[in-house]
């Protein structure tokens, strides 16, 4: 199942992000109603884990890329007229395991370095406010706002970093570093259609909540099989 094609990163159109959602949702539409089981089936695991105190939402992040990848081969089954099954969901923790946890872990050391960052930069007060889930005053939430906007600022590389990662983990036996350079490169090489991307789909996220959040039974799955259609664009993979 492992893919062995040669990984070239190619600069797509912005036009591309459109067909990656719309690519994405033809891979759904092929097995609506198993792609809906395994996303109740994740959630059903997820949630529940990520509920145990202190280790909850470690060992959520942990196991987060051995999921996606276990979706994205998914995705490739039906790239190649295969059918789509729950063991799919699980492929994860058979190959490469250690290194697809190993993503988990330093995407979550990057996340926990920004947060400690930002917390660095708040005064007592405001953090004892905050943990408190109480109001802060106009001058107190002036200041939180470069500290948030630092934060973003360099999240956003590490998101860069991760954002192909489980695929190419999974399905390329890359090593999580490997993995999240190239994941980086390509990210950054096809910037302006990631940020369209990004956009649009903020806005399906948006509408699929509005019918008690049903919506989101389609949108999220779509979002798994375009991050897969988006990785098959950019890394020249024909099935």
């Amino acid at each position: 199942m492992m893919n062995t094609q040669t990984l070239q990163i190619k600069q797509v159109p912005a036009s591309n992000a459109w067909g990656w959602i719309m690519s994405g949702f033809e891979l759904f539409k092929t097995y609506p109603v198993m792609w809906i089981v395994l996303l109740l089936i994740y959630l059903a695991i997820m949630i529940p884990i990520s509920m145990l105190p202190f280790i909850g939402s470690v060992a959520s992040t942990l196991l987060a890329p051995v999921f996606a990848a276990g979706m994205m081969w998914g995705c490739q089954a039906i790239s190649r007229h295969q059918e789509l099954e729950i063991n799919h969901l699980f492929q994860g923790f058979k190959q490469n395991t250690s290194q697809l946890i190993t993503l988990g872990a330093i995407y979550m050391a990057s996340l926990l370095v920004i947060t400690i960052f930002v917390v660095l930069m708040l005064d007592k007060e405001t953090i004892d406010l905050l943990v408190q889930g109480k109001d802060l005053n106009p001058a107190q939430a002036r200041g939180i706002v470069l500290p948030i906007l630092i934060a973003l600022l360099f999240a956003l590389p590490i998101l860069m970093a991760y954002w192909f990662a489980p695929v190419l983990t999974g399905l390329h036996n890359l090593s999580a570093i490997e993995s999240m350079k190239l994941s980086f490169e390509a990210c950054l090489k096809n910037f302006i259609p990631f940020l369209l991307y990004g956009l649009i789909f903020m806005i399906l996220l948006i509408i699929a909540i509005i019918p008690f959040g049903l919506g989101l039974l389609i949108a999220a799955p779509v979002m798994m099989t375009s991050l897969y259609t988006s990785y098959a664009d950019i890394f020249s993979i024909k099935e």
